[in-house]
């Protein structure tokens, strides 16, 4: 079972964020992406929001780096770890737009990009954008499929939707990668079912484990009732972790305490069918979290 993280920093919502990651920057930022891929994690993760209004901003904050940007920092400063977009809101741009960008970082990378899209849900963003909210559901659906046209071999691409018409237009570099991953994120039935039937994985958002084992055998049954094969890649976002006694108060949810018993936690998630799971550590500095996310390679991994 893989485990990757969502890099902290780059988005800081009041959900996740740790109070040193305000006062961070990038260089915070080059540190745990280098820990992360000394310690064998299989991807970094970076958010999308382009804007976020003054009525959610206390909650989410404003702090919400650029993925394409971010990723392709860190692409430069990593050498083997996976790069994730988690999640790209790409109904918010046109989808050749979206193509040149993850091309590139792709080609710029040597084919480390996995591109995780979403719907999104932040209406005056997309109103800002000139973009339909409503119908954000099947905005994404057509993208999708212009950007498996877009992210293919062809160098003059080709698609005709509903809302997007393109050909005769080149776009190079190519990506790296024969096939960019697409891995689709949101736990709605809308979402599990566009990941069942046009992404290669799922990413899950605020699925507590005990739903999981219903939502992975929905996308069984949809991929087997739609005749899909090939392989599929069942994601799932942990519970906070702790390697090692805490010494401070954690919260009542994290999993802490010597890597065996946080192993035989996350073994259950491999028993439901999940192939990678996303990680994330309490922490009180960038020191304690990269200490912890080594920790974790070194002790906890080994034990998956």
């Amino acid at each position: 079972m893989k485990y990757g993280i969502q890099l902290p920093v780059q988005s800081q919502s009041t959900l996740y964020a740790e109070p040193w990651e305000a006062a961070a920057g990038p260089d915070d930022l080059l540190h745990v992406a280098r820990a992360a891929d000394r310690a064998g994690f299989h991807y970094l993760a970076s958010c999308d929001h382009v804007a976020v209004p003054r009525r959610l901003a206390p909650a989410m904050s404003t702090v919400w780096y650029d993925p394409v940007a971010t990723l392709a920092y860190l692409a430069a400063a990593t050498e083997r770890i996976r790069l994730l977009s988690h999640v790209a809101v790409v109904g918010l741009r046109h989808p050749l737009l979206t193509a040149k960008q993850y091309a590139t970082l792709d080609h710029l990378s040597g084919g480390r990009l996995v591109l995780g899209v979403g719907a999104g849900h932040v209406e005056e963003e997309f109103r800002a954008l000139g973009v339909d909210f409503e119908r954000r559901g099947a905005v994404l659906d057509e993208s999708m499929d212009a950007l498996r046209a877009s992210l293919g071999p062809e160098e003059f691409p080709e698609h005709h939707g509903k809302l997007y018409d393109f050909e005769g237009l080149g776009q190079r570099p190519r990506p790296a990668q024969e096939h960019v991953p697409l891995w689709v994120g949101g736990s709605s039935p809308a979402a599990v079912r566009r990941a069942a039937l046009k992404g290669d994985g799922w990413l899950p958002q605020g699925d507590p484990r005990e739903r999981l084992p219903e939502q992975i055998a929905r996308i069984g049954r949809l991929r087997e009732q739609a005749g899909i094969e090939g392989p599929f890649v069942i994601g799932a976002i942990t519970e906070p972790l702790y390697v090692g006694d805490p010494g401070w108060h954690v919260g009542r949810r994290t999993i802490s305490g010597a890597p065996e018993r946080i192993a035989e936690s996350l073994r259950a998630y491999r028993a439901m069918g999940v192939d990678q799971i996303q990680v994330r550590f309490r922490s009180r500095s960038r020191a304690e979290l990269t200490d912890q996310m080594a920790a974790f390679g070194a002790e906890v991994a080994p034990r998956l």
